[in-house]
């Protein structure tokens, strides 16, 4: 299975502070069956203002530790973007965005307030060729009085939604759990992954998942990591 959601690489964003952390958490998600990783740092202009360049330094540097650990399993880059109004600037810009997969590219609202513009940069990531994946839509209390609705229509404005696993649990809340579990039932979710940040999200995924029940729940729902494999 591919995890492309993750905050592994260690010293960039609000995920893992060092390399050993970084090491423990891929070996961890090894033994739960991940044996493909796409490293997705944060770029939020006003808390985590990556760029492909310092991204792509702390990929080195987490690619030289691998390499010292016998980690010899795919990995590779890209970012998690927050749909801020830089992000909207780097579009109007056709700055390049660092993909996922093709044209793929994995993009994230705020949890305090509703996005404006949703339509406005949907329809610029697609005339430039992008391909969105929304992180965590199930985490958007704000959509959650009518999710259907707004789900659906994230949907027709070409979204793909990735599910994140531990909100299957009660980590989120119990009403972020009960959003995740009807979406996925309703069959909303294309993908799974991890975003993972710290050892406390690999114990609630070592407490709520096995090897076996991770493989059964993207069999049953059909969710497509794999596709976005190199």
């Amino acid at each position: 299975m591919l995890d492309f959601h993750n905050h592994i690489i260690p010293g960039i964003d609000d995920g893992s502070t060092d390399i050993e952390t970084s090491i423990a958490l891929i070996k961890g998600l090894q033994d739960l069956g991940f044996t493909n990783f796409i490293f997705t740092p944060h770029t939020i202009s006003d808390v985590h203002p990556n760029t492909p360049d310092t991204i792509a330094a702390g990929f080195d540097i987490l690619n030289i530790a691998m390499q010292n650990n016998n980690m010899n399993i795919p990995h590779s880059y890209a970012s998690e973007y927050m749909m801020d109004d830089m992000f909207h600037q780097k579009l109007r810009n056709k700055e390049p965005l660092l993909k996922l997969h093709n044209d793929k590219i994995l993009v994230e609202f705020s949890y305090i307030q509703r996005p404006d513009h949703v339509e406005n940069i949907s329809f610029d990531m697609q005339i430039q060729g992008y391909e969105p994946i929304l992180a965590h839509p199930e985490r958007y209390i704000y959509y959650h009085n009518k999710w259907e609705y707004y789900y659906n229509h994230l949907k027709e404005l070409g979204f793909e939604l990735q599910l994140n696993l531990l909100s299957l649990t009660p980590y989120y809340g119990k009403e972020v759990q009960r959003i995740a579990h009807k979406m996925l039932k309703a069959g909303l979710f294309d993908f799974a992954c991890t975003d993972i940040h710290h050892l406390r999200h690999l114990e609630a995924l070592n407490s709520s998942f096995t090897k076996d029940s991770l493989a059964e729940l993207f069999e049953n729902y059909h969710l497509r990591n794999n596709e976005l494999q190199a």
